[in-house]
């Protein structure tokens, strides 16, 4: 995640709020999707206010009111791989065959699971403590998914994907928690930089728009400045 509360809202009426919002963000540059980038910031210690959102959370008919969600015209989504998929799916972005959209599949959910690891380390109180133990395991996942990516270009085949978005994020957020984590894994290396040199995200990354900091909320022990 970047920033804390933060609402973003598309010219033609697109809106996705908070939580999980990097990847989104990335996919609507690369798809030249204008929209307009409204935040909400939570209150400071001890209490970490959040009635910028909890004020008017029940007032947009959202179905399963959360964090993010998206609106197009009529259509209001939330749960951060529906907003994606429903994106990728206008964009041709979600697998060009049968086994790279299974291999789509696999990854959305691997990559929610890789993120939960890390959510539950960067805001547990016990940070610290725990940080050692993660890092000591982190490379067995990250071997599976060097594995799986092989010495194709994307995580799907051939073909760029919104899953690559969302991996993206993931491991770029790892390699700031631990600068030297892909040294072993020099695909996964040149997977990060053949993402961050797509002409599209080159343009966004340079911009004054591009949100590199900060990486969790406020109430986060890491990444929330």
């Amino acid at each position: 995640m970047r920033s804390g509360c933060e609402k973003i809202t598309a010219s033609n009426v697109h809106t996705f709020i908070v939580q999980l919002a990097q990847p989104i963000r990335l996919l609507l540059e690369y798809t030249g999707t204008e929209y307009e980038d409204k935040q909400y910031e939570c209150g400071p210690p001890p209490d970490y206010d959040k009635s910028c959102w909890f004020g008017e959370k029940h007032t947009l008919k959202l179905d399963f009111p959360n964090l993010p969600y998206y609106v197009d015209g009529d259509l209001k989504i939330t749960q951060s791989n529906a907003i994606m998929r429903y994106i990728a799916r206008k964009h041709g972005l979600d697998g060009k065959t049968e086994t790279e959209k299974v291999r789509v599949d696999i990854m959305e959910n691997e990559a929610m699971d890789f993120r939960n690891r890390l959510v539950r380390l960067c805001y547990n109180p016990d940070f610290e403590k725990l940080k050692s133990d993660y890092l000591q395991q982190l490379p067995q996942y990250l071997e599976q998914f060097s594995k799986f990516l092989g010495d194709r270009p994307w995580f799907a085949g051939e073909n760029l994907s919104f899953v690559d978005f969302i991996m993206y994020e993931l491991l770029d957020q790892h390699t700031i928690l631990a600068p030297t984590c892909l040294k072993d894994f020099p695909n996964l290396e040149k997977y990060l930089n053949q993402f961050k040199a797509l002409a599209k995200i080159k343009e966004y990354m340079a911009s004054d728009r591009f949100m590199d900091r900060p990486l969790n909320n406020k109430t986060a022990k890491f990444g929330n400045a």
